[in-house]
């Protein structure tokens, strides 16, 4: 033991007589202004220091050898500087100047946010990036190219990523996922953020596999000025105005920023999807002595958007890829039946403490507010959707009596004359006195209240080992109601069920008006709370981490409308649902020199079920998933980094599985246990994702640069699943089902199938120049493929040849079944993008233009899909198949064609 002691004391004399201190002024190079919280890092330790207002920094205790300094700070290149640390005397660096990053300048207001809630309802999130491309070429070229075909890093859900600001995590309580929209519009207050990559350490959070993006809004950061910026495109909105100020910290220690924005479009790239939406954001910060730091900050960000949906094939012949058949004129103007609409404003507190050991951040949120969504209800009257499958010609030419071509060219030319929702034709179905609503127009609505503590420190005990922990609680109580928003003309509405003739509120009036609630109403709490340790090592080429979180999730749903379905289980609480699980991450990073680093990074994580897939049909009664279980996720990565004075790459393997997934579909079936609007639910998913990754960059001259991105990914299903069917059982046609109200289908054979998570390869190119006199251009040429139709778990259960008369389908064959269940797979695209713009400085003033066209040829291609599960057994299927017509064929979301993007800006 002596001799240890002996071998750490000579280390620590020989770092101390070796160390110095290093000091230096980082400026702007085109205004010569100092810049504020500049991050200032030595590379393969944990010292870190931020610039002072006057630009300043000072690192002490810089042990003897050779270092790489890394000076960064958002909106400006990031700089590594060798430094060589003789142990003689102090270092003094003068004046370091930052240039303006022009990659910023590029996407600054590009940003496509992870956001579809404009689709229909249907599990088909875009690229699960973040905010805004990181500096890592694989990440950048994720988030603006490969996205245009909702491709998703590793194949990973959003929810597997976490999104924090200023501490507090933004995922939706109902689905995991990031809400973009939440905090859409704020660009310029959001451009302060921190990414961390997969499963890389970070200080705010134990992290999902898909990593973890930090946003930081506190106002003594921003960059000070005005900036004041319009845009126009035909992508989602067409116009859009922006205006930021912020104050920058003043000498009394006070800051503020305010922004704000407007955004709007009577419709985008698809028909009918409207956009208006506003966004403001204010925040007041004062700053002690540098060390103790209070903020707070709100935004609200209210928007309407118009929803579009999938469509068959023969649709999308009709009528083509921009047709959208939830929207019809009234009154000369544009009507979407679905419209989402979002109003939850967000008010957040923070206390930072920074010393030398020590930072640490509490933080306090309260977010309220309301999310609905409009849909057309109809009640013993035909279907009011346009492309309902009796109003095209394939439902005449698939007629079981016999192909009738001439009714089939009489619905093909009044659909393509007149496509879309007839809303005087519903005002007219409606005028009959005395008579209840045969349609009519609600919102499926959510009133929520969410109150969120956290808290995270990190303690450097020495530049080589550092302790980070943290906590987060939050508690979640929302209200979950039908609303009646238009009677189109008729003068109340008959709350009761169409398929069993029941109602939907035994204790309330049966007849509904305007503002009434409808169908269902429930209240839902959710309560999730964690805390996680991380240790930190760092000595010369060798780093290593280590952390552990411990986390809790409950749910409990309150049924307010007693349903007669469901007179037992629809009224009153349900058993309180609770997960507790431990999760384990851990990694190794060796640096063989400043050119050549490795990593490898592993992780036994556990994740409660999303309350989306935790109650059957939440909404009529309190039935809970059978056999439901925390999903079980084991990941591992190896990356190799190189950093060449003209070349960076990265390079990354991954292989990750997922178990005990569940999944929740709504639907109407035809099928061998019988006809009505069902549940399907699907347990014990088992699935795995393993691929690589390529990033690589070549500075060919000081003005062009090259690049090359690579993903390559075989996600699929890895054993078969269980499912079950529940029916509306007052309805049901079987006398079992009318008795238990579930069926247990048994397996699906779902092993080996793919999974339906984007392209699963995806191949880019690109070239940039960039001119001394701050213009650039760039293009990047873009390849996807192996993008698979989501399948029907109910058509690969033994149900599907399960004749309801007795006995089995005669044409049944093996050849003839695997044929119809075959998965397909889309055709790959060729996407072609193109990047421009300009940027001078008068004066004081910043002056930019960015402009963007993507797919340059208007290539029109398929962007996503799923099987229709309708027609759930073999003959039936069959048949529709046969005359190359199919009535319930896959449905398609198609990416959009050429669309551009035009932005002017000026700061000062």
């Amino acid at each position: 033991m002596k001799y240890v002691i002996f071998i750490w004391i000579c280390v620590y004399v020989n770092c101390c007589f070796g160390q110095q201190s290093i000091k230096g002024y980082v400026l702007d190079l085109r205004n010569n202004q100092p810049i504020y919280a500049a991050s200032i890092t030595v590379e393969n330790s944990f010292q870190h220091v931020q610039t002072t207002t006057d630009g300043l920094f000072y690192l002490d205790d810089i042990s003897k050898g050779d270092h790489i300094l890394k000076i960064s700070k958002e909106g400006y290149q990031t700089l590594r500087l060798p430094v060589v640390v003789t142990g003689e005397e102090n270092i003094d660096l003068g004046e370091i100047f930052l240039e303006v990053d022009l990659v910023e300048l590029q996407q600054e207001n590009n940003i496509t946010l992870s956001d579809t809630d404009f689709t229909d309802d249907v599990d088909t999130d875009f690229s699960s990036g973040s905010l805004q491309a990181t500096r890592d070429i694989f990440t950048t070229r994720a988030a603006f190219d490969f996205s245009q075909s909702f491709f998703k890093i590793k194949g990973y859900d959003a929810k597997y990523g976490d999104v924090l600001i200023n501490g507090i995590r933004m995922n939706r309580v109902f689905n995991g996922r990031p809400q973009w929209s939440n905090f859409g519009g704020i660009n310029d207050i959001l451009r302060n953020q921190e990414d961390f990559y997969g499963l890389e350490a970070t200080p705010y959070n134990f992290g999902g596999v898909l990593g973890t993006s930090y946003i930081n809004t506190d106002p003594s950061k921003f960059r000070p000025g005005m900036r004041i910026s319009a845009s126009s495109s035909n992508k989602s909105y067409r116009g859009r105005f922006m205006a930021t100020y912020s104050s920058g910290l003043k000498n009394s220690g006070l800051s503020y920023s305010i922004s704000a924005s407007r955004r709007w479009g009577n419709e985008g790239f698809v028909d009918g999807t409207l956009y208006d939406a506003f966004s403001v954001f204010g925040a007041v910060g004062y700053q002690l002595k540098n060390k103790h730091n209070f903020y707070v900050s709100a935004f609200y960000t209210p928007n309407r958007r118009g929803k579009s949906a999938a469509i068959t094939e023969e649709v999308f012949e009709l009528v083509g890829r921009h047709y959208n058949p939830y929207w019809g004129m009234q009154n000369g103007v544009i009507r979407n039946s679905r419209i989402r609409k979002i109003e939850e404003p967000i008010f957040m507190f923070n206390y930072e403490f920074s010393g030398m050991k020590l930072q640490a951040n509490l933080a306090a949120a309260y977010q309220f507010g309301k999310y609905s969504s409009s849909r057309l209800g109809y009640y013993n009257a035909a279907s009011p959707n346009p492309d309902y499958y009796r109003y095209l010609p394939s439902f005449y030419i698939n007629n079981p009596l016999g192909a009738n071509f001439e009714n089939a060219n009489l619905a093909r030319d009044g659909f393509v004359n007149n496509p879309q929702v007839h809303w005087g034709n519903l005002y007219n179905a409606n005028s009959e006195e005395n008579k209840s609503a045969s349609y009519l127009l609600y919102d499926d609505t959510t009133d929520e209240q969410i109150l969120s503590f956290n808290g995270n420190a990190s303690y450097t005990f020495t530049d080589y080992f550092k302790l980070d922990g943290g906590f987060q609680y939050a508690n979640s109580e929302s209200q979950n109601y039908g609303q009646l928003t238009d009677l189109l003309g008729a003068t109340f509405h008959e709350d009761i069920d169409p398929f069993s003739e029941t109602k939907n509120d035994v204790n309330g009036s049966v007849h509904k008006i305007e503002g009434d609630k409808i169908g269902y109403h429930y209240d839902m709490n959710t309560i999730r709370y964690e805390g996680f340790l991380q240790v930190n090592f760092q000595w010369e080429r060798l780093a290593f981490f280590g952390s552990i979180r411990s986390s809790n999730t409950s749910y409990q749903r309150n049924g307010l409308f007693l349903n007669e379905r469901f007179p037992i289980t629809s009224l009153g609480k349900s058993e309180k649902l609770s997960f507790s699980n431990i999760s384990y991450k851990g990694g190794i990073t060796y640096t063989l020199n400043n050119r050549h680093r490795f990593s490898v990074l592993g992780t036994r994580t556990n994740m409660a079920p999303t309350l989306q897939n935790s109650f059957v049909n939440a909404r009529e009664n309190n039935k809970v998933v059978e056999s439901l279980k925390s999903e079980e996720i084991t990941s591992a990565t190896l990356s190799y980094y190189l950093n060449l004075p003209q070349i960076t790459m990265r390079l990354t393997g991954f292989y990750t599985t997922f178990s005990n997934g569940t999944d929740i579909n709504y639907f109407y079936v035809d099928a061998g246990v019988g006809s009505d609007f069902v549940q399907e639910v699907v347990i014990d998913i088992e699935k795995r994702h393993l691929g690589g990754e390529l990033g690589f960059t070549y500075q060919a001259t000081t003005e062009i640069k090259l690049s090359a991105v690579a993903s390559y990914g075989d996600y699929r299903f890895t054993d078969n699943a269980d499912v079950q069917i529940n029916f509306d059982t007052v309805g049901a046609e079987n006398e079992l089902i009318n008795l238990i109200g579930t069926l247990d289908l048994g397996e699906a054979t779902l092993k080996d199938y793919k999974l339906s998570v984007g392209p699963q390869k995806a191949f880019s190119v690109g070239v940039d120049y960039r001119s001394q006199h701050y213009w650039w251009v760039g293009a990047t040429a873009n390849y996807l493929a192996d993008n698979y139709v989501d399948i029907s778990a109910i058509k690969r259960t033994q149900s599907f040849l399960q004749n309801p008369e007795g006995g089995s389908f005669p044409n049944a064959t093996p050849e003839a079944v695997e044929k119809l269940l075959v998965q397909e797979r889309l055709t790959p695209v060729y996407l072609l993008n193109l990047t421009g713009g300009k940027s001078w400085l008068i004066g004081k003033k910043y002056l930019s233009v960015f402009a963007s066209v993507n797919n340059l040829f208007d290539v029109s291609y398929r962007t996503g899909g799923y099987e229709q599960s309708r027609n759930a057994n073999f003959e039936q299927a069959f048949n529709d198949v046969q005359r190359g017509a199919p009535q319930f064929g896959n449905k398609y979301w198609y990416g959009y064609g050429r669309t551009y993007f035009l932005n002017f800006a000026i700061s000062f």
